[in-house]
């Protein structure tokens, strides 16, 4: 049976799952994602490209790179992975620019380590100030490893067309809008964005609300408030949409914080 459980502290979220059948849609998370393989084989693919993550492997994913995932066979996967968002990254690292991991999946016994005990201590809802300290270890031991460069920016154009999708969740996609503010057919802003993303636009503001929705369940723990404010036609449209990212819906993740 798959199983998902989210837990937050010191501003990270942590998840435990166990998944046999349960596939992820492609989807990409505006936080840096830090993960542990359990138990099986995790098997993605990332920006195009398919990764596999055995026992003990460390899984790196950097902000809006467009992933899946599943369990390699039958016998299914366990893990946990962190979701971290990038100023505070940047804030605990004391880096002045972003990163980029280069390395999808590693295999270091430290890192490994660092990132069980932060997982392990969020989902046990053990003191905020704990949590925040074994961050600050596994933030460390991140930079130690280098296994960041200095974060490339996209396309001007593209990074546009992200803000302009970003800043209008409340309602519905204007596509025909941003193309012209772009200078193009809708037809090509919708095949540049997806060679550079790995997504279309639609998914991409569709992802974004969804993201738009956790947000404002961890602020308000108001399942009802989020539907509107989100511009989702009811809970079960947001519930829908939002397994298919987290692998539960948005009530049960709102039941999860307590």
């Amino acid at each position: 049976m798959d199983k998902f459980l989210y837990k937050k502290a010191a501003n990270i979220t942590a998840l435990s799952a166990s998944i046999t059948d349960f596939k992820y849609k492609k989807h990409c998370h505006m936080e840096y994602a830090i993960g542990v393989t359990l138990r099986g084989i995790q098997h993605y693919n990332l920006d195009g490209s398919l990764q596999l993550s055995y026992p003990n492997g460390v899984m790196l994913f950097n902000p809006e790179q467009t992933h899946d995932g599943m369990a390699h066979d039958e016998t299914g996967l366990d893990y946990v992975i962190l979701y971290i968002d990038p100023q505070l990254l940047l804030e605990v690292s004391g880096n002045k620019d972003m990163v980029s991991f280069e390395t999808p999946v590693v295999y270091d016994y430290t890192l490994e380590q660092r990132v069980l005990s932060l997982a392990n201590a969020i989902l046990k809802e053990q003191d905020e100030a704990l949590c925040s300290e074994l961050f600050i270890s596994l933030t460390d031991t991140l930079i130690q490893t280098n296994l960041s460069t200095t974060f490339t920016k996209d396309n001007v154009l593209i990074n546009k067309a992200k803000d302009m999708l970003r800043s209008d969740l409340g309602n519905v996609l204007k596509l025909d809008e941003i193309s012209r503010e772009l200078y193009l057919s809708k037809f090509q802003f919708i095949r540049l964005f997806k060679s550079h993303t790995g997504i279309t636009p639609y998914q991409y503001f569709l992802n974004c609300k969804i993201q738009r929705a956790k947000q404002l369940i961890d602020k308000h723990k108001d399942i009802y408030q989020t539907v509107a404010e989100c511009d989702f036609v009811d809970l079960t449209h947001l519930n829908k949409h939002f397994k298919r990212v987290y692998g539960i819906t948005a009530y049960e993740y709102m039941s999860h914080l307590g």
